[in-house]
């Protein structure tokens, strides 16, 4: 079509979707708004992505082939930004398929937005996505990323997945119960994100003393000073400096004075110093 010709096409479209005249069962019509989605003009496709967004459930299975087979780029991923305002469950699938299987990165990351949009049924591929060791890095932050987004919604799964044997697994749910407990306060989140302190793995520690840090929470400081002396872990003892700065706790300044003198890792004495430094400058606090 022309572009005077997609325009009246959009609007006309617009007009009976708000008037509730518009017939879903018209498959020719969702096929041809799908189309449009490759229109050159953001606004367009903007127009015609929400309209498709207001159709819902019947548009699903015309967002579905185009994010699996067109060749456009451009139409792969306005679907699945559709796909995200539609937020239904049962695209779950082909969602995961686009984002582990496109070589387009946007379709990818248009994707994974929408399974975080779909919440809690995303879950469970996304925690099998981190647990795999056949996907990249990258990947694996898209899905941590969805996680932390759905939070409170996933949080039976988070909780069970705390004690996975995936350390990867483990450290992504960290991210995400610090969501749950960032929106809610639950002490049960708390304690998880406090006991993850003491995890077997580093990179589950310094996840656990960074979230407890961007918390603020002045009763993981015992524990965190203890982090201070950790024998083996480098990265543990500078995220635990960190942490204990972004806290403001006044308690924390002659633990961190010792484990300087103590620290023989230039780089990490040069955190700490930086963590005593900025715990001097604040006025003394109700620790």
């Amino acid at each position: 079509m022309s572009p005077e010709e997609t325009d009246a096409f959009l609007a006309e479209a617009r007009k009976e979707v708000v008037q509730q005249t518009f017939d879903p069962n018209d498959s020719q019509r969702l096929k041809l708004m799908v189309e449009c989605l490759g229109d050159s003009r953001g606004m367009v496709r903007l127009g015609f992505a929400e309209t498709l967004g207001q159709i819902g459930k019947p548009a699903t299975p015309f967002l579905i082939e185009a994010l699996g087979n067109h060749p456009d780029p451009v139409v792969r991923r306005a679907s699945a930004k559709t796909l995200t305002l539609i937020a239904d469950p049962e695209t779950v699938s082909p969602l995961v398929h686009a984002l582990l299987n496109d070589e387009d990165t946007v379709v990818k990351g248009s994707s994974v937005g929408a399974l975080a949009r779909i919440g809690e049924a995303a879950a469970p591929v996304l925690l099998e996505i981190l647990g795999s060791t056949e996907y990249p890095e990258s990947t694996k932050g898209h899905a941590a990323w969805a996680l932390a987004f759905i939070g409170p919604e996933a949080k039976e799964h988070l909780y069970r997945e705390i004690n996975s044997e995936k350390v990867a697994v483990r450290s992504a749910v960290v991210g995400a119960i610090a969501k749950i407990a960032q929106d809610s306060g639950e002490e049960e989140a708390i304690n998880i994100l406090i006991t993850a302190l003491g995890d077997a793995s580093e990179e589950v520690r310094t996840e656990a003393a960074a979230v407890l840090g961007n918390l603020a929470y002045k009763p993981a400081v015992p524990s965190l000073i203890e982090l201070l002396n950790h024998p083996t872990s480098g990265e543990t003892r500078k995220a635990a400096a960190l942490s204990l700065m972004k806290i403001r706790s006044h308690n924390a300044l002659e633990p961190l004075r010792a484990a300087w003198e103590q620290e023989s890792d230039e780089d990490i004495k040069k955190i700490i110093k930086l963590a005593i430094t900025q715990l001097e400058r604040q006025p003394p606090e109700n620790d």
